[in-house]
C-alpha cells in the first residue's frame, strides 16, 4: 500500500491569522508601530527633533496617537481653511500643514516630544510622510494583503 504525503511549503493563512489580520484595531496598532518606527528613526536623523530617551519606545508611540488624532480632528479643518493657500503654491504650504500638526503633539507631550526650529521641521515633514508612504507600502500593505487573501 502506497501512501501519498503532501507537504506545503506555502504560507497559508489560518482561520484565527484571517481573523487577526481582518481585526480593524489591529491594523491601526500595526499603523501606530510602523509610524512610531518612523518617529524614532527620524528622530535620530534630526537633532532638531528630541524624543524623550526614558521610555525611548513608549514616547514615540504615544506621539504616533497624538499625530494620529490630529490628523483626524484637527489637520481637516487646518486643511480646508488654508486651502486657497495650498492651492496658490501648488501643495507646498501642505507640509507646514504638517509642521503644525509636528508642532501641536510637541505641545502636548511637553518636554518628551520636543522640534525646534522652522525649516529644519518643514524637512522633518517631509521625510515623515515619505517615510510613512514608504512604510505602508513595504510593510503594513503586504500584511494585511497578506491575511486578506482566501487561500483554504
Amino acid at each position: 500500500m502506497r501512501q501519498r504525503i503532501i507537504i506545503d511549503i506555502g504560507e497559508k493563512p489560518t482561520k484565527t491569522n484571517k481573523k487577526l489580520i481582518n481585526n480593524k484595531i489591529f491594523k491601526w496598532l500595526l499603523y501606530m508601530i510602523c509610524y512610531t518606527i518612523v518617529l524614532i528613526t527620524v528622530d535620530v536623523l534630526f537633532k532638531s527633533l528630541n524624543i524623550s530617551r526614558e521610555g525611548y519606545i513608549l514616547y514615540p508611540f504615544l506621539a504616533s496617537i497624538i499625530i494620529y488624532i490630529l490628523n483626524q480632528t484637527i489637520k481637516p479643518i487646518i486643511f480646508f481653511i488654508t486651502l486657497p493657500l495650498t492651492a496658490l503654491s501648488w501643495g507646498l504650504f501642505y507640509p507646514i500643514i504638517n509642521v503644525i500638526i509636528l508642532y501641536l503633539t510637541s505641545f502636548i507631550l511637553g518636554s518628551k516630544f520636543e522640534l525646534h526650529g522652522f525649516i529644519i521641521p518643514f524637512f522633518i515633514a517631509i521625510l515623515i510622510s515619505f517615510l510613512n508612504i514608504l512604510m505602508e507600502g513595504i510593510v503594513i500593505k503586504p500584511i494585511i494583503h497578506k491575511g486578506s487573501n482566501n487561500h483554504g
